[in-house]
């Protein structure tokens, strides 16, 4: 049973709520996460707790549990040398910039020769989200997952 400190391996498809499928972990190995850690989004670890190995569901995330609300604050006009990751920039591509907190990925609004307006916000804010999951194993976590606060392994994280 998935609780606290277990190892968790799932596949799952995420649509938004039109039901256009946004990503599907179907076509590779399955995502791993540490129960209780915080390695997924609030939402989806409250409806994994208490299932099992082989369970199949769809879990409902509103924006409050998943990516946020949008905060039409993070939108902003910042000088084009900010942006990492692309030498010419177009509408909708993401970009990385440093900010006072560390680096944070935008996405890009609207560009100009020197300004470019950028949204902070998470692509999936604001969004209702279907996982449609398929629990694949569970196991115990081992001390050096739980010391490091994450799966590791196939799915996980690989150091």
């Amino acid at each position: 049973m998935i609780e606290k400190d277990k190892v968790v391996q799932f596949h799952y498809v995420l649509s938004d709520d039109s039901g256009q499928q946004l990503e599907s972990s179907h076509n590779g190995s399955p995502m791993a996460y540490l129960h209780g850690h915080k390695n997924i989004i609030n939402g989806l670890e409250e409806e994994m707790a208490g299932k099992a190995e082989g369970d199949k569901f769809i879990a409902t995330i509103p924006p409050e549990k998943g990516y946020g609300l949008r905060n039409d604050e993070l939108t902003q006009r910042i000088p084009v040398k900010h942006l990492q990751g692309a030498k010419k920039w177009k509408p909708g591509m993401i970009a990385w910039i440093e900010t006072d907190q560390g680096q944070r990925q935008v996405t890009v609004i609207k560009m100009g020769k020197f300004m470019v307006t950028v949204d902070a916000n998470h692509p999936l804010a604001g969004r209702t989200l279907s996982f449609d999951v398929e629990i694949q194993s569970v196991r115990d976590a081992s001390e050096e997952e739980i010391a490091h606060g994450h799966a590791h392994g196939e799915g996980g994280h690989q150091h």
